[in-house]
């Protein structure tokens, strides 16, 4: 199985030529989109879909994301073995999110051309050239050791979001995604509000913690803990990100 995640968009056909590609090396492989409508070049949006989707996909899937401000420099093309599957896309810190709670266990640097569609590729279009072919190669059972150089894994690049820090009576953290409904994402734990009546400031005001968005009126604001484990700022049947004006990476606070 491969998953893909792109910023390609849809209207395209970018993302058809990738799959063209893969199914050309094998055409059993199920394929599975998890999203291309990533905003682009948005490697925080990436690095939080990819974190959220990866516990849910068998062992020994391929995950495929190609975000790549920095394609056709020399940012590395690398393939990553992890415990329940392997992921392959640019070395700009995409994958961040999922390695710090998976360890790597190999990585290696995709320098084989001969796993990938031609020796030269494009300098614009390494998803069709190089990344596409190499996680049909993978999920075909060709190994880590002949698709490239094995490096180590510290020297990744690391997307770095800064971290919620804790306090005596507050919670401080940042958005971290917004998703297509305009709901605010932190990157507070849920788990740090379970069980406390809690309120959340952003952008000035005061937001009331609750369980589901019924809790409040059309129209209002509310946190919760979204099922992705994070607590969240939402508006009742409508956007979050448009009526309070908010950004990735602007401050949150919970307050007990």
């Amino acid at each position: 199985m491969i998953t893909l995640l792109t910023d390609f968009g849809n209207n395209d056909v970018y993302v058809g030529v990738m799959k063209g590609v893969i199914t050309t090396i094998n055409s059993q492989l199920q394929l599975i989109d998890l999203t291309h409508q990533i905003p682009p070049q948005n490697l925080a949006a990436a690095r939080f879909a990819l974190m959220n989707a990866y516990p849910y996909f068998p062992p020994d899937t391929v995950h495929l994301a190609v975000v790549d401000p920095g394609v056709g420099s020399k940012r590395r093309a690398i393939a990553l073995q992890l415990k329940q599957g392997y992921l392959i896309g640019p070395d700009n810190g995409i994958f961040s999110g999922i390695i710090s709670e998976n360890p790597v266990i190999t990585a290696v640097e995709l320098t084989n051309s001969e796993y990938w569609r031609i020796s030269q590729p494009s300098s614009t279009f390494h998803g069709r050239d190089i990344f596409a072919p190499v996680a049909a190669h993978l999920a075909s059972g060709v190994s880590l050791e002949k698709i490239g150089r094995e490096i180590n894994p510290e020297t990744l690049v690391k997307f770095e979001i800064t971290e919620f820090q804790i306090t005596d009576h507050t919670l401080k953290g940042c958005i971290q995604y917004i998703d297509h409904f305009g709901n605010l994402v932190s990157n507070i734990p849920g788990s740090f509000v379970e069980g406390k009546i809690w309120c959340v400031e952003i952008n000035g005001l005061t937001i009331p913690g609750c369980t589901t968005y019924s809790d409040v009126e059309i129209g209002e604001v509310l946190a919760l803990v979204g099922s992705h484990g994070w607590v969240e700022v939402s508006v009742n049947g409508g956007n979050a990100q448009v009526q309070l004006e908010m950004k990735y990476f602007d401050s949150v606070q919970v307050l007990f």
